[in-house]
């Protein structure tokens, strides 16, 4: 079986000791290829280095909603928003990006969320211009996502990074050609309402990830997450749904090629 994690943190720094045994481990499981997104602009350069090591790992590029503070907000920020814009859209070509994020909106932390909201358009701008699709990151702000999301057009749609909520929220995203990144959420047992969700979804609609080194499994609280962990989430899910973890290895490897292009 071979396993594609669409979502994992792998050049952070909590990697730098033992990357290239984790990534050994990885492909003894069968997990051969991974997407690793970017999260702020100063980032971008170092990933597209690392990336280039590896047939088996492919980048995106964004600005994730805790990074967006690091963005100036003084009087300039429409020019500053263009600027970013410009760099944005360099840096996927210059990399070959298979996606532009991770962005989106978060309403727990303390960036303003018309702050988020204006970055977050830029970025659906981007997508739609590139024909690429999105990887959102959305945390209390479904009902403000999903009113962006019908102002533009994105031909390549994207994922819903780490899905966590109901039936009804899920199907509000893929009916709309959205993916749902599934998770280590789901191996808790007092997540029913995700588990719910996604044991009820069209399978051709769901990608498995690790988001690595964060989203941590069950019983591996403020323990490193690691992306040789996929195969565990893929048991999970079969066992939600009441199939292989074959068929699901299968279904979501579809998924992850067709919806990043690979």
């Amino acid at each position: 079986m071979k396993f594609i994690d669409s979502h994992c943190h792998f050049d952070f720094e909590v990697f730098s000791l033992d990357r290239d045994q984790v990534w050994q481990r990885c492909l003894n499981a069968g997990i051969d290829r991974v997407i690793i997104p970017g999260v702020c602009e100063a980032q971008w350069q170092s990933l597209g280095a690392l990336v280039s090591e590896q047939p088996g790992w492919m980048m995106a590029a964004g600005v994730h909603p805790w990074w967006v503070k690091k963005i100036p907000q003084d009087s300039s920020w429409r020019e500053n928003l263009m600027e970013l814009g410009v760099r944005l859209s360099e840096s996927l070509e210059k990399y070959s990006c298979v996606a532009v994020g991770e962005c989106g909106l978060d309403a727990s932390i303390g960036t303003e969320l018309n702050k988020q909201e204006d970055i977050l358009k830029l970025h659906l701008e981007i997508a739609s211009n590139h024909e690429l699709p999105i990887i959102l990151h959305v945390h209390r702000a479904h009902n403000e996502l999903l009113r962006l999301l019908k102002q533009f057009k994105l031909p390549r749609g994207g994922v819903i990074h780490a899905f966590s909520g109901s039936e009804q929220m899920a199907q509000e995203y893929w009916k709309r050609g959205f993916y749902l990144g599934i998770g280590g959420t789901i191996t808790y047992p007092r997540a029913a309402k995700t588990r719910r969700a996604v044991s009820r979804a069209p399978m051709e609609r769901l990608l498995l990830e690790s988001d690595a080194p964060d989203m941590p499994l069950s019983g591996q609280q403020g323990m490193r997450n690691s992306p040789e962990n996929l195969s565990k989430i893929a048991q999970a899910l079969a066992d939600l749904r009441g199939v292989s973890v074959r068929e699901i290895a299968n279904a979501t490897c579809r998924n992850t090629e067709k919806l990043f292009s690979l």
